[in-house]
């Protein structure tokens, strides 16, 4: 009969027994460093398919870091002529198009807006007076 155990579903994924697989599905994010492509982000690619990472620890604490197994040393990431990006957002000057979108969608401040408004109000206003005197 059925049982509550987990085991293999018969597609042949595992399963807690409640039909739900273990694995769960999260959309991966860009992580650039500002608006800089960064090594450890899920997109970043070597061509040479030298990118290791590993772990190393400062001060008692784990550090995940990008390391190039054919020089033997960390990555140099945007800079190093091999590396790219999976999602093509990698700008020619090493910059992420993901961090740079960011930032532009940045909502402006009610004082920056205001600002704008009365700037555009006293042109149209030095505009009418000078075109009434001419």
């Amino acid at each position: 009969m059925g049982s509550n155990v987990a085991g293999p579903s018969r597609h042949g994924k595992p399963t807690n027994g409640n039909g739900s697989s273990y694995y769960q599905t999260r959309e991966v994010k860009p992580r650039p460093i500002g608006d800089k492509c960064n090594p450890l982000c899920p997109f970043f690619r070597c061509g040479q398919r030298a990118l290791r990472i590993s772990t190393e620890y400062y001060r008692g604490r784990p550090i995940k870091v990008a390391m190039c197994s054919w020089i033997g040393d960390r990555c140099i990431g945007a800079s190093c002529r091999y590396a790219y990006c999976e999602k093509k957002a990698m700008l020619p000057d090493g910059r992420c198009a993901f961090a740079v979108e960011r930032k532009s969608k940045r909502a402006r401040s009610f004082e920056e807006e205001l600002n704008e408004e009365t700037d555009l109000e006293v042109e149209s206003n030095v505009e009418k007076l000078a075109k009434r005197r001419l």
